[in-house]
């Protein structure tokens, strides 16, 4: 595979400011990483914090990870792998560092390196980013940095692609539906014949509805403020949808569930609020297990007095186990167990992502909107909502 020396990169330079598309240099892995030529990559809603300066992060920065694509090249120390150039693969944005003690128990989720050295300070493992501009100055990045034609990560982050999986549609595979099943399988730990609630159905949402029914929930109740998206969360499985903009969402759960309330309630927005709905709804030795990252230091109420009555728990999620189920992630896509496809609601090209950013922090994207890294992009319908209007809704 030919590799150019410069590739288009959407840039932060300042929370709040407009990202800026420019030309850096292609990144070159050290020992243990690839060079990805990205395909695809999703806007998530935890993008959103950061762009917004509401979750500190150093820039200038490219974000992006949620993606997809094939391997340009392979860095010193990664034959062992199994993984080569050509290759179409997804990527998990939560990339484990794989020699921590978090990691070598098997925690790949609880990786003190990631979170330590990405997610605070915007470097790989070595301490430094491999993003520069031509000048030589330091360009942080967000996991990946998945917002440009060419990005590296550790080889610990990817899974390949089957021939037969659309590898568009799969950068959703790495984040929206890799922590989905993080939620229904390790945080909740659902049984068959358990019923749940989603609050907040957007792209990991829709994606919980899917889980959990594939892993034989009996109900599957949707709650959420949009009609689009419940109609959307009804599609993809919920067995019942509730707005509980216009009706009381614990009454409505209570009729569906002869009284009792779910087994599970899941929260995947992150607010105060959104986590009061979802402790409402759970029953007698319930769980409300939160996987939505709230706009900086964000405190929730707890019923204490309820929750040791009743033996209800809290169980957070913050993703999968990258080695272990990216892999399980994938293959329920390429099996039709799960509709990946369906979940892109627009394309977009890279020029477009502040347009795409706006409509997500407006709650106009049903599913999820996808930067178009390889192609001419465009379509789907790109938001009109000046960067200004960023928030935290969704």
């Amino acid at each position: 595979m030919s590799i150019p020396k410069t590739m288009r990169a959407a840039v932060l330079t300042a929370p709040g400011a407009p990202l800026r598309v420019e030309e850096l240099p292609v990144p070159v892995p050290a020992g243990g990483e690839v060079l990805l030529k990205v395909t695809a990559c999703g806007l998530c809603h935890s993008d959103l914090h950061v762009l917004n300066g509401h979750i500190a992060f150093p820039v200038p920065a490219v974000l992006g990870h949620e993606v997809s694509g094939e391997i340009a090249a392979l860095g010193p120390g990664t034959a062992h792998t199994g993984l080569r150039p050509g290759q179409a693969v997804a990527a998990a944005f939560l990339m484990p560092c794989g020699s921590c003690p978090e990691c070598n128990r098997g925690r790949d989720d609880l990786c003190p390196n990631f979170f330590q050295l990405n997610r605070l300070r915007g470097v790989l493992y070595d301490g430094t980013s491999r993003l520069a501009r031509a000048n030589g100055e330091t360009v942080y990045q967000y996991s990946m940095g998945g917002l440009a034609e060419y990005a590296v990560l550790p080889a610990t982050s990817l899974t390949p692609l089957p021939a037969a999986v659309d590898q568009f549609a799969a950068a959703t595979l790495g984040c929206a539906a890799f922590t989905a099943y993080g939620a229904v399988r390790r945080g909740a730990d659902l049984r068959y014949g358990e019923t749940c609630a989603v609050v907040a159905v957007g792209g990991v949402g829709g994606y919980i509805c899917q889980i959990a029914r594939a892993l034989g929930a009996a109900q599957v109740i949707a709650v959420d403020v949009s009609d689009a998206k419940l109609t959307a969360a009804l599609a993809a499985g919920a067995t019942a949808a509730v707005n509980s903009a216009k009706d009381d969402a614990a009454q409505a759960v209570m009729a569906l569930t002869g009284g009792r309330g779910v087994d599970v309630a899941f929260e995947a927005l992150g607010r105060p609020e959104t986590w009061a709905t979802a402790l409402d709804l759970i029953g007698p030795g319930g769980r409300m297990v939160p996987i939505g990252l709230g706009a900086g230091q964000q405190t929730a109420a707890v019923p204490i007095n309820r929750l040791v009555r009743t033996s209800q728990r809290i169980i957070g999620s913050y993703g999968a186990l990258t080695r272990q189920d990216l892999a399980t992630v994938v293959d329920l896509a390429a099996r039709g167990v799960i509709d990946y496809r369906g979940v892109v609601a627009r394309r977009l090209s890279l020029d477009q992502a502040d347009q795409g950013y706006s409509a997500l922090a407006a709650g106009e994207v049903v599913g999820r909107a996808v930067i178009d890294l390889q192609g001419v992009g465009a379509g789907g319908g790109a938001a009109t909502n000046r960067l200004a209007s960023r928030g935290s809704k969704s």
